[in-house]
């Protein structure tokens, strides 16, 4: 089976149009968490439930954020990921009013769990519109999308420590996000592009039609396992690692994450053009080659500046592969989306896995020990590189 793209259909202007509006779209949604996550102790004193009742429903919203994103991948490929891009972004901005609201664990669990309800789905649709975009724009594009939910991130979070500075109560501040998110959805809803349809091979097509996960897109999703897994684990430990490795106080110890976030966000706006011009294969190979050499500056330092530097480093280079990874998933054809929803999902379960996964082995070895995971899985995924390789032609604008 080949689907042909009608290149006349989408010029120049319209996918600049649409690069900007999804750049909005992701910039929203990394905004709206972002709103969520420095709330979270706020409302876990609101609510009054302990730190171990607090995990548990962190993890019921991952359960609504892995059926989410189940459930948006056939509806987008059935009605347009622009259409699920919107229906999920506009609930996802009223849904961060839920948390606000609740006043037990009972009523945050629902409220938290609608909320990665919403979430899992935009990111599935975002995700699909941006691959859409980026056949249109012919030239990548994906990494760029990625940093603008960093970029909305930061945004989120600078904007809930100022009110929360100024005493602004949770609900308003939540009010307030959830009218800009939709009034930037509003902005952005005109630009969005139908479905575009790569050049795609017929047993890629035909496993997806049938419902199985096909052997390129489990490669795809396991890959997405190991380097999710791994960004899991720097989101999570990197700060308490140098603490503990080094023996630092909490602000010194802080400038790790930061470190890591920030070459995360610098190397995602690079990658785009790094993958234009070696190939998404050398993006991921000499990616996460880098990795794998920061993680195990980080091993075998004693020093604060240079495990900061392999800190640094290790975000520089995972920054580009995952985006890699979805772009590649997005482009099989024959169910696009419900190819990027489950390389999505298994990434996601990724995500949550490798914090935990870490601090059990904590448990018996050190915790800088405990970082050969994270060093293993670059490696393997820098030896995998090739699970990425395009297998479509892309259309050039006129």
């Amino acid at each position: 089976m080949r689907a042909v793209i009608d290149k006349a259909a989408i010029s120049t202007s319209t996918a600049r149009r649409a690069r900007a509006a999804v750049f909005g779209v992701f910039a929203v949604n990394g905004f709206l968490f972002a709103i969520w996550v420095v709330h979270i102790p706020t409302v876990e004193r609101q609510v009054g439930i302990s730190h171990a009742t607090l995990g548990s429903l962190l993890l019921v919203l991952a359960g609504g954020a892995i059926v989410g994103m189940q459930a948006a991948g056939p509806l987008a490929d059935r009605y347009g990921s622009y259409r699920i891009v919107t229906f999920a972004g506009v609930l996802l901005s009223i849904a961060v009013v839920g948390p606000a609201l609740a006043t037990n664990a009972a009523t945050l669990g629902v409220a938290l769990f609608v909320f990665g309800i919403f979430n899992g789905a935009l990111d599935v649709s975002m995700n699909s519109q941006a691959v859409d975009v980026e056949r249109a724009y012919a030239r990548p594009i994906m990494s760029a999308f990625h940093a603008l939910f960093s970029v909305g991130g930061v945004v989120g979070s600078l904007v809930g420590a100022a009110t929360l500075s100024v005493d602004i109560p949770i609900l308003w501040t939540t009010i307030g996000a959830a009218a800009f998110g939709i009034g930037v959805l509003a902005c952005c809803r005109p630009f969005l592009v139908p479905r575009t349809s790569p050049h795609t091979e017929g047993s890629e097509a035909d496993g997806s039609a049938r419902g199985r996960f096909s052997p390129r897109v489990l490669a795809l999703g396991a890959l997405a396992f190991a380097l999710l897994l791994s960004e899991g684990v720097a989101n999570d430990w990197s700060t308490l690692q140098v603490k503990e490795h080094l023996a630092t106080s909490d602000s010194t110890a802080a400038l790790a994450f930061g470190f890591f976030a920030t070459m995360m966000t610098v190397g995602r706006f690079c990658a785009d053009r790094v993958s234009a011009r070696f190939g998404p294969v050398a993006v991921v190979r000499y990616g996460n080659a880098i990795a794998a050499a920061g993680m195990a500056l980080v091993l075998v330092s004693d020093v604060l500046p240079l495990t900061l530097a392999g800190w640094a480093l290790f975000g520089l280079g995972l920054s580009g592969s995952v985006p890699q990874i979805f772009t590649a998933a997005g482009n099989l054809g024959g169910g696009a989306a419900t190819n990027m929803s489950r390389v999505v999902g298994m990434g996601y379960v990724g995500l949550l896995a490798g914090p935990a996964i870490v601090g059990w082995i904590a448990h018996f070895v050190s915790l800088t020990s405990a970082m050969a995971v994270p060093l293993a899985l670059t490696i393997v995924a820098a030896a995998s590189a090739g699970t990425v390789r395009p297998r479509t032609v892309l259309p050039e604008l006129d």
